[in-house]
């Protein structure tokens, strides 16, 4: 195969309020011990740790007049920064492979197909995939897992289990605080069952301590409206830690309303099944359902670590890559 160019444009941080407040950031950041994960960058990143695990050749963020003729372009997003500017300038023939980021919903860009030579668009999920399938096309749409390092991410042996549950909150939209509310619902169950537990935030912890509480818990409740994929789940579920997450199954993006769709189907665990845990859909759910989960916790009824193996490895992504690749390359 020929090399393949593979865009992933990182802005740096600041330049929200005066120029060089990067600087400021970035200082007390690192005095917090914070670097937040940033999925958008982990796809990217773990797509060329899946091609360098089966030898095919790429290049990272050449400029676009070296590109040469038949060479494959996979352009990354970051739905967090103004993604229209990555493609500026672009004006070579080969077709583009883009995604997964480079907006939040279709609306947003509706003639990026009349703008670029896109040939494919990705997604790493069915419920994502149908909402830009309307607007371009089912032979461009398709969906993309990214890959999970299960090398990296595996089990902590029995040894290092310091406590029962991690509660992962990634609680983005709280109207009238009734997700707070159900989080608190949550802690007392726990306390009345005489579990111990641990927090973690979406944005506040860095991979190194994320990584340490995964290998510690025995089972973690996952609190997030919903995913396109979940790295952090998917990296939990590959250290083999069962999962009982709210999967309230609509959009709540405030978003939606300027996109006119005001009502989404989606789910926070695209990528699950019966071994990995299981879901409950609201506070009353959940205090009915977390008795059969710990029990079935207890009993080491799930093996989340073999649904992540079979389905997410860094070289099956990069392979199901390959074969969109091969599509548009023929």
């Amino acid at each position: 195969m020929n090399n393949i160019n593979i865009y992933f444009f990182k802005y740096p941080i600041g330049y929200k309020l005066i120029p060089g407040d990067r600087h400021i950031v970035r200082f007390l950041k690192s005095l917090l011990n914070i670097r937040p994960v940033n999925g958008a960058e982990k796809v990217f990143l773990n797509l060329c740790e899946g091609l360098d695990l089966l030898g095919i050749p790429y290049t990272k963020n050449p400029p676009f007049k070296e590109i040469k003729p038949g060479e494959p372009v996979v352009i990354l997003g970051d739905e967090l920064y103004n993604s229209k500017k990555f493609l500026v300038g672009y004006d070579k023939p080969n077709p583009i492979i883009a995604g997964i980021a480079l907006m939040t919903h279709p609306a947003e860009w509706p003639d990026l197909l009349k703008q670029y030579p896109v040939a494919k668009y990705l997604q790493h999920c069915n419920w994502v995939n149908n909402l830009f399938i309307p607007y371009y096309g089912n032979d461009v749409c398709e969906e993309w897992p990214a890959g999970i390092d299960t090398e990296k991410w595996t089990p902590g042996n029995k040894a290092e289990k310091k406590f029962d549950v991690l509660i992962y909150d990634k609680i983005c939209w709280d109207t009238d605080h009734v997700y707070a509310a159900m989080k608190a619902a949550i802690i007392e169950k726990l306390t009345a069952l005489g579990l111990t537990y641990s927090e973690v935030v979406y944005g506040r912890y860095n991979e190194k301590d994320y990584f340490k509480l995964v290998r510690q818990c025995r089972a973690m409740i996952y609190i997030s409206a919903h995913e396109t994929q979940g790295f952090a789940l998917c990296q939990a579920m590959s250290a083999n830690v069962p999962v009982f997450a709210w999967d309230q199954g609509f959009c709540l993006d405030p978003a939606r309303f300027s996109w006119n769709a005001p009502v989404i189907k989606t789910t926070s665990v695209p990528f699950f099944d019966k071994n990995c845990g299981m879901t409950f859909s609201n506070q009353d759910d959940f205090l009915n359902k977390m008795d059969t989960f710990w029990q079935q916790v207890q009993k080491g009824k799930f093996n989340p670590r073999a649904y992540v193996v079979k389905n997410l490895s860094l070289k099956i992504s990069a392979q199901k890559m390959l074969a969109i690749i091969a599509t548009v390359y023929k």
